[in-house]
Order: C-alpha cells, then structure tokens, then sequence
C-alpha cells in the first residue's frame, strides 16, 4: 500500500441495512475534510466491474443522513465470485484512478472483499452494515439498533390486538443464523418464548412453557421466533403443532420480513454510522487494509477482515436468564 491515496471508492453490499446511508455521507465529507477524492459505486460489486461510478462530493450526500435503505443501491453479484469478475473489477478501479476501497455489508461483503484483496493487493476497508449484529469485532452493527426498535414497536402492536381475542400470536423476526434480534426484541416487548437458533427449545419444553403460562392466568401469548430457529420446518408448522395442543387458544403467525430493514435509522445508528465512516477512511490514510472497523465498550477498534468473517458473536447468556426470569 505504498501509493498516495488520492481516491477512495465506496460500496454498499448485501441486504440493506439503516443507517447505511449515514455511513455513506461519513465516507464521502471524511474524504472532504482529508482533501481526497471519494467515487461511490453503484449496485456493489457488480457496479464495481461494470464501472458504475460517480464521483461524490459533500454536497452529493446533504439530506442523507436520515434515509433508509443505500443510496448507492445492493445488488447480488455472481460474477464477482469468480477471478475473471474480480479481475475486471481491479482493472476498473485503476481504470479510474482509484487507490483504495470501502465497503459497507456483512459477512458476504467482507468475503468478497479479502479475496478481492488477497488476489490483488488492493487496499479494502470493511464497515460493518447488516440488522443481524452477528459480525466478530464489533458490539454493533450499522442497522441492528433501527431493527429492534421497528421490531418491538410492532410486537407491542401485535400484542393489543392478542390480549383482545385470548390470541396465542408467533411472530418471526430476521435472524437466519443468529438470534440477536429475536432476543432482545423479546425482552424488550415482554414475549413469553423466544425462540433462536443458539439454543434449541424442543417442541416439549415450548408446550411446557406455554402451558404454565395459561396456568398462571394468561389468556393471551407472544412468542417470538427468529427465523433460523430450529424448531420445525418454518414458524407455520410450529404454529400448526401447538395448535393442536392449545385448542383454546386462538393461533396467529405474523412474519415481519423486510420491513425490519426499512424505515429511518435512529440516532444511535446515525452516530455509529458517522463513527465508523469517518474511522474507516482514517484507516486507508494511516495505510490500513483488510481491516474492519467497529466500536467496542464504546471505543472505535479495527478487526481483519478474516476474524470478522471466520469468528461469531456470541449470544448473552445472562439476556436469556433475563428472558426466562421476566417471562413468569
């Protein structure tokens, strides 16, 4: 990494996540205030081999902050996956004068991005942006803290309309592979279960559960299930089973999908987005690369690429006590 950087291009990746676009306008007026020229890349690394560039300025991104979604655009790209791809790529970005590049998405995004790196040798800087919160080097991710909110906002809906009917409602949240959204959504709308992909509840122990529940008084149940949980095929087929068992209860599944994604990023994700956008483009001038920068205990951290990718976060142990206990 011994050329001067001059240019520094930036991509969004994967789904999208809010916040992102906070992220985007720290990159761009970072390279502003550092007097280096910023180029986004449209539809992520698709855009990056077809040379969809545009140079950005700190006019290009007023009024971006409160956005959701990525002005930049995501797209998925199979071709990047291939060397032929990557090549093209490389000899785009030199094409176009740039030194170095930014990338903003999960584990997908940084893998593209170290192999990209590892084949080439061009500088890469990861920002971790996915609701899931399941990256390795960072207590937050850009998008989680909107996500939970829009998710507990929702259940707390949901349940209004269960405590009326004596309704038992399951609603499904994101999380494939991991339960840091269904987890703390749940504490936080009072769920009765939660349901993750960490920790296999077994059909028994859910029936169990929901049977003290009905015991103790409650007419009316949420049950949150992240959508990599284990139990049964899909939350259907999970609903279908406790019905048969809980003939009194009137059974409803909601699945929340996208919508966790959309809406205006809060002020804790605007703030971590500013953060780690102005950190990650302090990293490629300090000659930083195949890092990831995040915030832990609250302190700006860098992380390779390869950690971010290969290692996980883990779940809270002491939040599932506190689930267990707040749930009686």
């Amino acid at each position: 990494m011994n050329e001067p950087i001059k240019t520094i291009a930036l991509l969004t990746s994967g789904g999208d996540a809010p916040g992102m676009n906070a992220a985007i306008r720290a990159v761009v007026r970072a390279c502003s205030y550092y007097r280096i020229d910023c180029v986004g890349v449209y539809r992520g690394y698709q855009g990056l081999i077809e040379g969809d560039y545009e140079p950005l300025t700190a006019r290009h991104v007023s009024n971006l902050i409160n956005k959701g979604g990525t002005s930049l655009k995501s797209a998925r790209s199979n071709e990047f996956r291939t060397v032929e791809g990557r090549a093209k790529a490389y000899e785009e970005l030199k094409k176009a004068g740039i030194n170095a590049l930014v990338v903003i998405g999960g584990d997908g995004t940084f893998t593209g991005a170290l192999k990209f790196n590892e084949e080439h040798g061009f500088p890469v800087v990861g920002i971790p942006g996915t609701i899931d919160n399941d990256i390795f080097g960072t207590d937050y991710t850009i998008g989680y803290d909107t996500a939970l909110n829009t998710v507990v906002s929702a259940i707390d809906k949901i349940r209004d309309t269960a405590s009326s009917h004596n309704r038992l409602f399951f609603i499904e949240v994101m999380g494939r592979d991991a339960g840091f959204i269904a987890l703390n959504s749940g504490i936080g709308a009072g769920a009765e279960e939660i349901l993750i992909p960490e920790e296999n509840l077994g059909l028994d122990r859910l029936v169990e559960s929901l049977n003290k529940s009905r015991d103790k008084g409650k007419t009316s149940s949420i049950v949150v299930v992240s959508e990599g949980d284990k139990i049964g095929k899909n939350v259907f087929e999970l609903a279908e089973h406790i019905e048969n068992n809980f003939e009194d209860y009137d059974i409803r599944v909601s699945v929340l999908g996208h919508m966790q994604r959309g809406g205006s990023p809060s002020c804790f994700d605007r703030v971590l987005a500013s953060r780690l956008g102005v950190a990650a483009v302090e990293a490629i001038l300090d000659k930083k690369s195949n890092i990831m920068v995040g915030v832990t205990n609250n302190i700006v951290t860098q992380t390779s690429l390869s950690d971010a990718i290969k290692m996980n976060n883990e779940i809270n142990k002491e939040l599932l006590k506190v689930a267990e206990i707040t749930s009686v």
